[in-house]
């Protein structure tokens, strides 16, 4: 740990403390290599509330002048209203978060870690009506296959089914909200600068928690159940934190599940994601996550005849087919079930009336085949993207550019090198 974070966090720590947040035996540090987190100043007891953070000091869409909402048509997003208030917001009302708002990253900061914000030859999506940019089919994808849904060494077919894809499709849909969010705003607010919307949509986007208005229970869309909750935003990420976490309507409360050391890192769970919606939605994606698999609908898909995938769709096991190091998902299974089952045992089997077709090895056998697949997908792309390295390294460029753009690829070969060991500790656990 380095220290001090600087006079900017201290002010705002001072600043929380007097308007009602209890902060108790943490505090913001710098960490080597990386942003900013939570520590421990002291030695902190299992079961210990350790922050408490007001409702009235969060920024939700229920703090927000009615007079402004309403301004906007009824389909607006949540998200797209928050980030018009604190860019068009009156000044006086804003004046408050000012110290805040001092310790948020910078627009700097989302550019050279948020793939939505990277030039496109770095964010080649399978979406050919993309708003944010698109290269030509001729050129490789380097994003993850669940980011871009874009294969290298595999030729992916059109499923031409609608289904929910959360966890695939990943920056299109990101894109889409960003898309119709801005359209919003500037229907309302015409003379909107794009970086100044931009920005304030990204810090909702990646330091929100919970909150959903009182009475009205979960709005559509999910990512419309948003707070920025104040001094709870500087804890990082872990799958299993030791930090439990509680709204009850009126406060938000932290407490450690475990004995922190003093100097210890104090982590939070944002919830059981994968490395790649991490990597989307955060700019971000942990070293070891037991969250992170794969989706083999791809792979998959074209292998089964329409009534197998009628089979599946009346069973509610069509697409999302996913594989974690701890094993293929009920979906995944059933779907190579059907690689050696008849239907009429299939259907036997999945209603519970007869399991005796059921091969366990061939099973295995064949989601196997699939991950290998995936597998020499993360082996073509990792070449393709040391190759655009070495390009970059000798391009003739300004120093910042040929370094930000080795940064993102090293980034991205990370995330592919994760992929590549992932697929072969499943393969190896099926054998």
């Amino acid at each position: 740990m380095d220290g001090s974070p600087g006079e900017e966090h201290l002010a705002f720590t001072q600043w929380a403390a007097s308007n009602g947040v209890k902060i108790n035996g943490i505090a913001p540090a710098r960490f080597p290599g990386r942003r900013l987190g939570m520590v421990a100043t002291r030695t902190i007891k299992e079961d210990e509330v350790i922050l408490s953070v007001p409702l009235g000091l969060m920024v939700t869409i229920d703090s927000i002048p009615s007079w402004f909402v309403d301004r906007f048509p009824e389909n607006a997003s949540i998200h797209a209203i928050m980030s018009a208030y604190l860019t068009h917001g009156d000044a006086e009302l804003l004046q408050p978060l000012e110290a805040w708002r001092r310790t948020w990253p910078s627009w700097q900061e989302f550019e050279d870690t948020m793939p939505v914000l990277w030039p496109e030859h770095l964010r080649r999506l399978n979406s050919s009506g993309s708003e944010m940019g698109s290269t030509s089919s001729s050129e490789p994808s380097i994003l993850p296959l669940s980011i871009s849904g874009l294969w290298n060494s595999f030729s992916k077919r059109q499923v031409n089914v609608d289904y929910e894809t959360r966890y695939q499709q990943l920056l299109a849909q990101q894109e889409k909200r960003l898309k119709d969010s801005w359209e919003h705003v500037v229907s309302v607010f015409p003379d909107t600068k794009w970086e100044d919307f931009a920005y304030h949509w990204f810090i909702i986007n990646s330091r929100s928690f919970y909150y959903t208005s009182p009475g009205k229970g979960e709005p559509e869309d999910w990512n419309d159940a948003i707070a920025l909750v104040p001094f709870a935003d500087y804890f990082n990420h872990e799958d299993e934190a030791a930090c439990g976490v509680n709204f009850d309507g009126s406060k938000y409360t932290f407490t450690a599940t475990k004995k922190y050391a003093k100097g210890e890192e104090i982590f939070m769970s944002y919830g059981g994601h994968s490395n790649d919606f991490l990597l989307v939605e955060y700019g971000f994606y942990l070293d070891q996550n037991e969250s992170d698999s794969i989706y083999l609908d791809d792979i998959i898909f074209p292998e089964l005849s329409l009534p197998q995938k009628k089979e599946l769709a009346l069973r509610e096991y069509f697409g999302n087919f996913e594989v974690s190091e701890e094993g293929p998902s009920t979906s995944t299974q059933l779907a190579a079930c059907l690689k050696y089952m008849s239907l009429r045992d299939w259907r036997k089997y999945v209603l519970g009336q007869s399991d005796r077709s059921v091969d366990r090895q061939k099973t295995a056998a064949v989601i196997r085949e699939w991950v290998d697949t995936y597998r020499k997908e993360s082996i073509t792309t990792i070449s393709i993207i040391e190759n655009m390295k070495k390009k970059a390294a000798a391009a003739d460029s300004t120093a910042v550019e040929s370094k930000k753009e080795t940064e993102r690829l090293d980034m991205i070969l990370g995330r592919w090198i994760q992929i590549q060991q992932l697929c072969e500790k499943i393969i190896e656990r099926l054998r």
